[in-house]
């Protein structure tokens, strides 16, 4: 079988926050890398772990942004990097107030991007891992056994089946134009 690119995925950012105003430059931040968001979860209570709050204070909160251009899986580690000078260019006195966590939605997984290696995680570049984190499993996301406790809890997953299906009608949508296109090239009309 020979090899073939893969089909587009959904960037989606998770954002750990304590500040409404830096989130807000967060977000400017990252529209301007990776255009518009097409959808933005309602914040969830941050309360699982105290392990951000001496450097972001409290509370603490989770949402998640997804854009609505495609991107090709092996951005990932790109973007990581690339938001990680963001969390860098908004902190305040040296300390994160916002932690930004960018990964993927395919029609079957949740990857997000991690600098730190574990044994499950699999290597992207740059210094980036892949954090396999939901599957998608007969209409529900199961999470990995690695999972974040707070993906464990599934407090997220409607939010994160919305946003699938966004991706997922976004692909139909390629997919017929690329269709359509393709019946319309010179090569697919027959010549007399």
């Amino acid at each position: 079988m020979q090899p073939s690119d893969p089909t587009p995925v959904k960037l989606v950012c998770g954002v750990l926050h304590s500040d409404e105003e830096i989130l807000e430059k967060a977000r400017e931040l990252l529209v301007r890398k990776y255009g518009p968001i097409d959808y933005k979860t309602q914040p969830f209570p941050f309360d699982i772990t105290d392990y951000y709050v001496p450097e972001m204070g409290s509370p603490i909160f989770r949402l998640f942004y997804s854009f609505r251009e495609l991107i090709n899986p092996k951005e990932l580690a790109r973007i990581k990097i690339e938001c990680n000078e963001i969390e860098d260019e908004i902190a305040v006195d040296g300390k994160r107030k916002v932690n930004l966590d960018p990964g993927y939605m395919d029609y079957d997984k949740f990857v997000l991007a991690s600098a730190k290696y574990n044994a499950h995680k699999i290597y992207l570049d740059l210094g980036i891992w892949a954090d396999l984190t939901l599957m998608y499993k007969h209409g529900e996301l199961i999470p990995s056994d690695y999972a974040f406790p707070d993906f464990k809890t599934g407090i997220y997953e409607k939010e994160i089946l919305m946003i699938r299906a966004k991706y997922k009608g976004q692909v139909r949508k390629m997919n017929r134009e690329k269709k359509s296109r393709d019946e319309q090239s010179p090569a697919s009309t027959k010549s007399d």
